[in-house]
C-alpha cells in the first residue's frame, strides 16, 4: 500500500488515475484547485460529477489546493509520507496560454516547481504528464503529404513518429510549449541533480470516457459531445491535421509499468496510439457519422497559429522499456466514448 498525491486528480487523466490506485487500497490524496471550469467554460457539472465519483472511496482525501500555493501544499503533506507524485495538474490550453501568459506560466512552471520540492522532501516518484507541443514548430518542418483526407510525413525517417531526440529548440513554441517544456526539462533535472525517479511522458492526444472535451482542449472528446448534442464543430485549417490517439486507460498503464520497474530510474517517453493509431479531423467526423447514423455539422475556419499540421508519436522507446503497447484501438475507443456521452448527456445540456 502506497500514499499517493495526485494533483488536478479531478481532471480528466488525474481521476482516471485515482480510480485506477484505489482498487489497491491505496491512500490517494487529491489536489485540485477547482478552476478549470472557469477556464475552459466547462459545466459545474462536470466538476461535481468527478468529486462524486472520487468521494465513493473512504480511501481518497480532496484538497482545494493550487499548487502555485507551496505553504499549503506543504501544510497539507506536513503528516504524511508521500510515495508516489502523479502531476497531472496544467494550464492545458494553447489559446488559453496567448491570452494570459503569466497564468500559464505560474501553473505550468512554478506549480511544477513547487510539486519537484515536495517530491524532494519525501524522496517520492514523479509521474510528469508533459506534451508534444515541447518540440514546437519544428515539427512542421518536416515534409509532408497532402491526401485527400489528411496530411502524412514524407520523410520515410518520421514512418514511426517523432523521437524523443528530436529537436526541441530553435523555434516557437506558444507560451504553452514553452511552460511545458521547462516543466518537462525541471522534472529531467530532479533525477540528475537529485537521484528521484522520474518519469517524463510526452502525450500526443489523450481521449476516453469521463473527457469533457471543449473547442480549445480535448478535440476527441469534443467532436463527438457536439455531435451527439447537435452542436456545430468549427474546424481550423482543412481538417486534414493529423494526431496519434490513445486511449486513456492505456495511458494509465503505461505509467504504472514505470512506477513499477526495478530497472527503469528515469526515462522520458513519446506517448500515443503511435503509427498504428493516427487520425486526421476531417476522418474522425467520417468515423463519427458512421458509428453515430447523425450528420455532424461543420464550419471551417482559419488555422490557428502554430498548430502542427501532422504529430505522430514515435512509441519504440517506450514499447522497449516498459515492454508496453496500446491495447484500444481507435474504433474501439471512440464507441466507448460515445457510449459513455450518451449515458451521461444532462452533464452537456
Amino acid at each position: 500500500m502506497s500514499t499517493i498525491l495526485v494533483t488536478g486528480g479531478l481532471g480528466f487523466i488525474g481521476s482516471w488515475i485515482v480510480e485506477y490506485y484505489v482498487r489497491s487500497d491505496n491512500k490517494i490524496i487529491v489536489v485540485d484547485n477547482l478552476i478549470r471550469a472557469k477556464l475552459y467554460n466547462l459545466p459545474n457539472k462536470a466538476i461535481n460529477y468527478r468529486l462524486e465519483q472520487i468521494k465513493k472511496s473512504e480511501n481518497v482525501i480532496v484538497r482545494s489546493v493550487d499548487i502555485r500555493n507551496h505553504e499549503k501544499l506543504n501544510e497539507i503533506l506536513r503528516k504524511e509520507k508521500v510515495d508516489i507524485i502523479f502531476h497531472t495538474a496544467a494550464q492545458v490550453a494553447v489559446t488559453t496560454s496567448l491570452i494570459n501568459p503569466r497564468l500559464d506560466f505560474e501553473i505550468n512552471v512554478l506549480g511544477t516547481f513547487n510539486i519537484l520540492e515536495l517530491a524532494r522532501k519525501h524522496d517520492a516518484i514523479v509521474v510528469y504528464a508533459s506534451t508534444n507541443k515541447v518540440y514546437g514548430e519544428n515539427v512542421n518542418k518536416i515534409p509532408l503529404i497532402e491526401k485527400k483526407n489528411r496530411y502524412e510525413y514524407a520523410d520515410p525517417k518520421y514512418k514511426e513518429g517523432i523521437p524523443e531526440d528530436f529537436p526541441i529548440d530553435l523555434t516557437g513554441h506558444t507560451p504553452y510549449g514553452c511552460s511545458k517544456l521547462s516543466a518537462d526539462l525541471y522534472v529531467q533535472d530532479y533525477y540528475h541533480t537529485y537521484g528521484l525517479k522520474t518519469g517524463v511522458f510526452r502525450m500526443s492526444c489523450i481521449y476516453g470516457e469521463g473527457q469533457f472535451g471543449v473547442e480549445d482542449q480535448g478535440w476527441v472528446a469534443w467532436f463527438i459531445i457536439a455531435t451527439l448534442t447537435n452542436k456545430i464543430i468549427t474546424i481550423y485549417g482543412n481538417g486534414k491535421q493529423v494526431r496519434d490517439i490513445l486511449h486513456v486507460q492505456d495511458l494509465i498503464k503505461a505509467y504504472d509499468l514505470f512506477i513499477k520497474s526495478k530497472d527503469v530510474k528515469h526515462g522520458v517517453y513519446n506517448i500515443g496510439g503511435g503509427p498504428q493509431n493516427t487520425i486526421s479531423l476531417l476522418e474522425l467526423i467520417g468515423l463519427l457519422e458512421e458509428i453515430t447514423g447523425r450528420r455532424v455539422k461543420v464550419k471551417f475556419s482559419n488555422w490557428r497559429p502554430k498548430d502542427q499540421k501532422v504529430y505522430v508519436s514515435c512509441i519504440n522507446k517506450i514499447k522497449k522499456e516498459l515492454k508496453w503497447r496500446p491495447e484500444i484501438n481507435i474504433r474501439k475507443g471512440i464507441t466507448r466514448l460515445i457510449d459513455w456521452v450518451n449515458g451521461n448527456k444532462y452533464l452537456f445540456t
